[in-house]
């Protein structure tokens, strides 16, 4: 029976070893659940992808120089970020005003799964400006569902070469259980460095629910999350979530603007606080998961209070 139930959970390693991941995101301060305005972080975009595990590649050596582990995964990502002003209907918003910026990036990562932590650091490589089609996208969709356009995006940030460094880690805490569900805390590190941003994140979030051992919370485009590889289930598995988290911003090439050109731009609060909450559901193959951010003032004369958005992941293994 000892030898069964070994050969058993080898098998599950090795399977989740093995397994790729594909995730498509969509974020949106109109799926939120009071706003319903384009305004500041208003749309980002994602689609990845997370290889199987290697002990025997570039990211393999990186990942032993800086865990001690060799067994690591790589991410793939496309994403596009969306900003825009509170006044989006004048060609020539107030000065004040958070500048239009479309963001396109290529990130790779490096991903490593201890017992119970989860580690990254990889590389951003990008534009802001035109050539990140945000003007294209944002229009192009509110033609299509019959909405005017925003007016003012010949004011947006001039192209520019964008890059960030970045690292962080996950932890998972196993708490007591309640009523027969799990409960665990997950708090989180993040430091990035680069043009399109430097700052350092510190989150805590926790997790109510079944099956929470099998991932390390539901990814999101811009902020410190658990990512996207999980580990699938016979039994459906859930939890609703609740945390906070808190970033210390030195440069943000959004609200800062154009390093190399003059540009539109506003002061940076240095200090940016956010609650978020939601729910995610794992199957045999997939996880969906729904997070609700609610976000203090990113600049000085930010108007319309707390800033929202929606956040909505679709993750298939394969």
């Amino acid at each position: 029976m000892v030898l069964l139930l070994g050969t058993v959970a080898r098998a599950q390693t090795s399977d989740y070893a093995a397994t790729s991941f594909m995730t498509l995101q969509e974020e949106n301060s109109t799926i939120s659940t009071s706003s319903l305005k384009d305004r500041f972080y208003t749309n980002g975009l994602r689609a990845a992808y997370v290889s199987p595990e290697s002990a025997d590649s570039m990211l393999s050596n990186i990942a032993d120089t800086l865990w001690g582990n060799r067994s690591v995964r790589m991410s793939v990502e496309l994403t596009q970020q969306i900003y825009t002003p509170y006044s989006t209907h004048t060609v020539s918003p107030p000065p004040s005003d958070e500048p239009y910026a479309g963001v396109l990036l290529a990130n790779i990562a490096a991903v490593q799964d201890a017992m119970n932590a989860r580690s990254s650091a990889g590389l951003s490589l990008g534009v802001v400006g035109p050539s990140a089609y945000g003007e294209q996208v944002q229009n192009g969709f509110h033609d299509l569902i019959g909405q005017g356009a925003n007016a003012g995006w010949k004011s947006q940030l001039h192209d520019e070469p964008v890059f960030a460094f970045n690292t962080a880690r996950v932890w998972r805490m196993q708490l007591a259980d309640v009523d027969g569900l799990e409960t665990d805390a997950l708090p989180a590190l993040g430091v990035t460095a680069g043009t399109l941003r430097s700052a350092a994140e510190a989150g805590l979030t926790l997790r109510i629910g079944r099956g929470l051992q099998n991932d390390f919370g539901p990814s999101r485009i811009r902020a410190l999350a658990g990512g996207d590889a999980f580990r699938s289930s016979e039994v459906l598995g859930w939890y609703v979530f609740a945390g906070l988290k808190a970033d210390a911003v030195l440069n943000d090439i959004t609200l800062n603007g154009n390093d190399f050109r003059r540009s539109r731009s506003v002061s940076i609060k240095p200090l940016v606080g956010e609650v978020n909450f939601g729910v995610a559901v794992l199957g045999r193959g997939y996880r969906l998961s729904y997070t609700q951010v609610v976000q203090t003032q990113t600049f000085r004369g930010e108007r319309g209070g707390a800033h929202e958005i929606g956040s909505l992941a679709l993750t298939l293994l394969f």
